[in-house]
């Protein structure tokens, strides 16, 4: 019985295992669940709720109403004076003077600077001399054709070779039997009867002399004095000793016989004396030029002879006349083209002396001067963007002006005389005016978008301006007034839409005080416009004065109100 027992135990456990049990359990979780659930939905219907209400303070009422309307076209630009001049040249050298400061008023064709010009005084020394030797080859070569034309007895004297003037012999270029054409040096013949002297002279004094002007002449460690006249004034000044500015004056005179290229002496011009000292010069080189083209029979000259003028130091062996003719005819014409070649040498170097004299194309005021007197100017080490770029800068400040880029759309609004208001971005609280002076048709295409350049000019002086503070170079907004509409209807650009609509609210999208409290019943309502500017546009019709429009503020979206919660 006891085995029994201990069999049967186990069960009296099963009770516990029942399915109704069970079956209550998983009935009260559902109800938890649904529970769960219907506070979820409440919590979200609450959220959407707030949420479209905190979108709808995303809109912002405006309202229609009767405004003085004016329409502008607005742009940016730049101050810059009536006219300005960058001084600069392409000449290097020491400056000599620059009679002027920074903040002087200069006068247009003033001079600004001088600049030593002793290189391009030598420079049209040479040129002239080079006019001088071409004009006697054409003069040599025009009477041997001459001579060529006429009968063979009378260009039979033209066979001689005789001397143009009286001297030494220093050079021969040629020798018996060269073939010789007309017009080709034979010789060279220094003339040391006549010398030269040039001195300088204070550019003060010297700029009453003239040439023929009688002058004396001192022969440097003799009491002797030589008169002669002045033949040549230099066209620029130079510096002399101390600093001084001289100008260098020559003065010809008769060599009594002892004087040589190494002789020194001084002169004087009235009561007016040299300011140093300078070295003798012959008189002239004589060249002698062959008349005749042919073969050289003889030809008595040497280096170190001295010859007479009309003296007979050579003859040519007779030639074919028409040979002679027509050779002549070739050597003129050569001739003269040398001389053309050199007289526009010549014009040439004269000319760019004017470079070394800088004055003002325009009146102004100087706000930069980077060079002064004894300064070397060199272009070619000048920087082209330091303070040194160039010699001065000079404005015109009788007037300023600037010019503002307009698109295409508007620049057909503007036109010349239409009143212009400006502020300046470093002035706060200033206004100026100004007048359309000029609508440029030269306009710029970037992007497919084309803009025209309008230039504006400043009402008011412009040193009074610069006094107030407007400034060239600042930037300044412009409007242009290119109507002045008057009292109209108008509402702010940004709440017009797509199509000429606006939104407007519908039935429900406004609470009890009017404000709005559900965006998602605003309406569209298509309006007719009129003319606009950048703040407000002109309501034709679709709103009456007192009416209601929104507009949607983009930096508070719906999507940020929902963020925000």
């Amino acid at each position: 019985m006891a085995d029994q027992t201990a069999v049967q135990a186990p069960a009296k456990e099963a009770p516990k295992l029942q399915p109704p049990k069970k079956k209550k359990k998983w009935i009260k979780r559902l109800v938890i669940l649904v529970a769960a659930v219907a506070v979820i939905l409440f919590v979200l219907s609450r959220c959407m709720s707030g949420g479209i209400q905190s979108a709808s303070g995303s809109y912002l009422p405006e309202t229609a109403q009767v405004r003085e309307m004016t329409v502008t076209v607005t742009g940016p630009g730049t101050v810059k004076p009536n006219d300005s001049y960058r001084a600069t040249t392409l000449i290097k050298g020491e400056i000599l003077t620059a009679p002027f400061e920074e903040g002087d008023t200069v006068n247009k064709d003033d001079v600004l600077f001088t600049i030593d010009a002793s290189d391009v005084e030598n420079a049209i020394k040479q040129a002239r001399t080079g006019v001088e030797q071409a004009q006697l080859s054409v003069q040599s070569a025009q009477l041997n054709y001459d001579s060529l034309v006429r009968t063979r007895s009378d260009n039979a004297k033209d066979r001689q070779v005789k001397a143009n003037a009286s001297g030494a012999v220093t050079k021969v270029y040629v020798d018996p039997g060269d073939t010789v054409a007309a017009g080709t040096p034979i010789a060279d013949i220094l003339d040391r009867d006549n010398m030269k002297l040039e001195v300088p002279f204070h550019s003060v004094s010297a700029a009453n002399f003239y040439v023929g002007q009688p002058a004396s002449v001192t022969v440097s460690g003799t009491a002797e004095v030589l008169y002669g006249s002045i033949t040549e004034i230099a066209a620029t000044d130079s510096v002399g000793l101390g600093g001084t500015l001289v100008r260098n004056v020559t003065i010809a005179v008769q060599n009594p016989g002892a004087l040589s290229d190494t002789s020194m002496g001084s002169a004087a011009v009235g009561d007016v004396t040299c300011a140093a000292s300078g070295t003798f010069q012959y008189g002239e080189r004589k060249q002698l030029i062959a008349k005749y083209s042919g073969e050289l029979e003889t030809l008595n000259l040497n280096e170190g002879d001295r010859v007479y003028k009309d003296q007979v130091v050579g003859e040519f062996k007779e030639t074919k006349i028409q040979d002679q003719i027509d050779a002549a005819a070739i050597q003129l014409d050569n001739a003269r083209l040398a001389l053309r070649n050199a007289q526009d040498s010549l014009q040439r170097t004269e000319d760019s002396l004017e470079d070394y004299t800088i004055t003002s194309p325009i009146t102004g005021t100087v706000i930069e001067k980077n060079y002064k007197d004894g300064d070397n100017y060199d272009p070619s080490t000048a920087s082209s963007t330091g303070s040194n770029a160039f010699l001065a800068v000079i404005y015109d400040m009788s007037r300023l002006t600037f010019d503002i880029n307009v698109s295409e759309m508007d620049v057909v609004k503007v036109e010349v005389g239409q009143k212009v208001t400006f502020t300046a971005d470093a002035l706060d609280g200033q206004e100026f005016t100004g007048t359309v002076e000029k609508v440029n048709i030269n306009g710029t295409t970037q992007n497919g978008n084309t803009s025209y350049p309008v230039t504006v000019a400043v009402d008011g002086d412009g040193s009074a301006l610069a006094d107030q503070g407007l400034l060239p170079g600042m930037g300044v907004s412009a409007s242009i007034i290119v109507e002045e509409v008057g009292s109209v209807l108008s509402i702010p650009v940004d709440a017009v839409q797509r199509g000429n609509t606006v939104l407007v609210a519908g039935p429900g999208a406004l609470d009890e005080n009017g404000a709005l409290t559900d965006f998602t019943k605003l309406e569209s309502r298509e309006v007719e416009l009129g003319r606009n500017n950048d703040e407000f546009i002109e309501v034709l019709s679709g709103l009456e004065e007192g009416d209601t429009v929104f507009i949607q503020n983009n930096a508070s979206s719906f999507m940020n109100a929902m963020m925000g919660m």
